[in-house]
């Protein structure tokens, strides 16, 4: 690796305060009992760097692009926002295409132990049990590559601080952290599977089959009454099952498919605002372009232009 000349040196700045000793993939390492959080600097464009790690790793990328080389994978963009699961041992083979002095890469590593991933998933399923008997939750580390959610985010975010801060419940507060981010992550590839394979699961999990029939039935009233009784659970039990597997209430569940229908019915030239809204379930103008508005943060007809602009 090229060592810091004194321009380079005066130039690049780390973001936390490490001794900079290498212009690609400058690491600061911080250690825990039970993980290793390394957050690396890249300062200069590079390619095809070699790193492995001897245990479990979730890797987040802060800042830049990368593109990442992975066995039985084609190389892809690793972007801000975006997190990968590798098992111990994993070869990747890095590029930096845009990393300089005044725009480095930056990212993440956070190594946890296999006993601890496994003390923790086996006590998630003793204390919360998936609605399928025949189902358990675990976490998979196999080139898992996932969209952060603001949990996520936040957690990541939060281990960065702790790692780095002197308090005296550093080690407790770190261990619940890492506890919670594993039970977050397993909830995602949960909530990925039943949400994006729908069709491979309606036979055998019932909120899969709950989700098929949301989806089939979006236009109509749907009642939790009902939604349970087609799950065959009382409602209470639907709805908290349904919460812990899904992340979202039913009645959120059944906005978002709404609002999701509905950007399609916009994306149609030949449709206006209002077809989108009685074509997608809601019965009135108002409340639609308001429900629209709390999750897309733009109102619906504002939305139509941007993609008549695109085209």
């Amino acid at each position: 690796m090229k060592k810091l000349g004194k321009l380079a040196t005066n130039e690049a700045v780390s973001a936390w305060g490490a001794r900079l000793d290498t212009l690609v993939e400058n690491k600061l390492t911080l250690s825990h009992d039970a993980a290793e959080l390394h957050l690396y600097e890249t300062f200069q464009q590079a390619q095809l760097i070699q790193l492995r790690f001897n245990a479990p790793v979730m890797t987040s990328m802060l800042s830049g692009r990368k593109v990442m080389h992975l066995r039985e994978m084609e190389p892809f963009n690793y972007q801000p926002g975006e997190s990968l699961l590798l098992p111990s041992d994993r070869l990747m083979q890095i590029d930096f295409p845009d990393a300089t002095t005044h725009d480095p890469t930056r990212c993440l590593a956070l190594t946890i132990s296999d006993e601890f991933i496994r003390e923790t998933i086996a006590e998630l399923n003793e204390e919360v049990p998936r609605v399928e008997l025949v189902d358990e939750w675990q976490l998979n580390t196999d080139n898992y590559l996932l969209q952060n959610d603001p949990e996520i985010s936040s957690l990541t975010d939060k281990l960065i601080r702790l790692f780095r801060e002197n308090n005296p419940f550093k080690t407790f507060f770190i261990k619940n952290t890492l506890r919670e981010l594993i039970v977050r992550l397993s909830q995602t590839q949960v909530r990925t599977g039943l949400l994006h394979q729908t069709s491979q699961h309606t036979t055998t999990n019932r909120l899969a089959y709950i989700v098929s029939y949301i989806r089939d039935n979006i236009t109509r009233n749907l009642s939790i009454d009902e939604l349970s009784d087609k799950a065959c659970l009382s409602q209470s039990h639907f709805f908290r099952l349904f919460k812990s597997e899904l992340g979202i209430s039913p009645a959120q569940f059944i906005l978002t498919e709404r609002i999701r229908r509905a950007k399609t019915i916009l994306s149609d030239p030949a449709k206006s605002v209002t077809d989108a809204c009685y074509e997608s379930g809601f019965n009135s103008v108002t409340h639609f372009s308001n429900a629209f508005r709390s999750i897309e943060h733009i109102c619906p007809r504002d939305f139509k232009r941007q993609l008549a602009g695109l085209n």
